[in-house]
């Protein structure tokens, strides 16, 4: 059986770590890998076992070989390679943020769904096997409280991506993804939404507090910070069961279980699994079974996140 073949846009640290994740999965290989550096892009691909590198996206997305393309550009560039790829009828697998702006996201999903191509954003967070069995756990009853912080100290450099509005730069939308689709996932669409935090001279977004209150009085309250080391754990506590998770809480090793009459509970990831190689794995199942999106991160979830993201920028005045 012909392997499932996919191709890299861009040659960064993400690229090369999934990269290489896809390489050694069963049925799968690196058929090319795109830049707009033509070198990087060769280098990778010897690295990778790629037959073909390209110096240019569109190239990339134009090989007949490719039949999945995964975006591992900044996050503004997440639209312009998307949207050739969908146009050649390859799948796509683009990384999170969905793409730099709620626009752009918007766009992208219309495309797919225009073109009935599939389409996912790989947040891995959501196909870690912890955070897939803390969502599925019916002992938590009604989860009240979702507490989750992501951040660390990175030097002020405004050409650095991080730091420059052109590349849609800020803690938001690098770090702050991941606490708010985590309460996405646990509690939904909020009803109201608070947030505090300040702007880099740059002017993207450097730190940001939220509170997210849910029918019923739920909340999330969730911190990011490209200026501050933070705890990068989480707490989820509902009417019967809470979780801890220590840091990384995105890409879980280990969660403990506890509550009222329940002895605490150690579960421990099993080394050969994670959230990239889960992720890949059904972007073929969901191919051999023809489906355009997937059943583990929905589009629709997508939407929802860079929705709140954008609200939390507009709330701060971030560029």
């Amino acid at each position: 059986m012909k392997k499932l073949g996919w191709g890299i846009a861009a040659t960064g640290g993400i690229a090369r770590t999934v990269g290489a994740v896809i390489a050694a999965e069963p049925g799968m290989r690196v058929a090319a890998v795109g830049s707009r550096d033509a070198g990087r892009a060769a280098a990778l691909a010897a690295e990778l076992g790629a037959e073909r590198s390209y110096g240019s996206y569109a190239a990339l997305c134009a090989d007949p070989e490719v039949d999945v393309v995964y975006v591992a550009t900044p996050h503004a560039q997440h639209l312009a390679v998307a949207e050739p790829a969908i146009a050649e009828g390859k799948a796509v697998l683009c990384e999170k943020p969905l793409a730099g702006s709620l626009a752009d996201a918007e766009r992208m999903a219309k495309l797919a769904k225009d073109a009935g191509v599939f389409l996912m954003e790989a947040m891995w967070m959501r196909f870690n096997p912890l955070i897939r069995r803390l969502a599925a756990d019916g002992r938590f009853g009604e989860i009240r409280s979702v507490q989750a912080s992501f951040g660390f100290v990175a030097p002020y450099d405004p050409q650095h991506r991080l730091w420059n509005p052109a590349t849609a730069g800020g803690a938001v939308l690098d770090l702050g993804v991941y606490p708010l689709a985590l309460a996405h996932l646990l509690l939904g669409e909020p009803e109201a939404l608070h947030v505090t935090g300040t702007l880099a001279p740059s002017g993207v977004d450097a730190e940001a507090g939220m509170l997210l209150t849910y029918a019923g009085g739920a909340r999330a309250l969730l911190e990011t910070s490209l200026v501050s080391p933070m705890a990068n754990s989480a707490t989820v506590v509902g009417t019967g069961l809470r979780a801890d998770l220590p840091a990384p809480f995105w890409a879980p090793g280990r969660m403990v279980l506890s509550g009222p009459g329940v002895e605490p509970e150690e579960h421990v990831l099993d080394p050969s699994r994670g959230g990239y190689q889960e992720q890949a794995r059904e972007v073929a199942a969901a191919l051999a079974e023809g489906r355009t999106e997937s059943e583990v991160m929905p589009v629709a979830d997508s939407l929802a996140v860079m929705r709140r993201m954008e609200e939390v920028r507009a709330a701060l005045g971030a560029a």
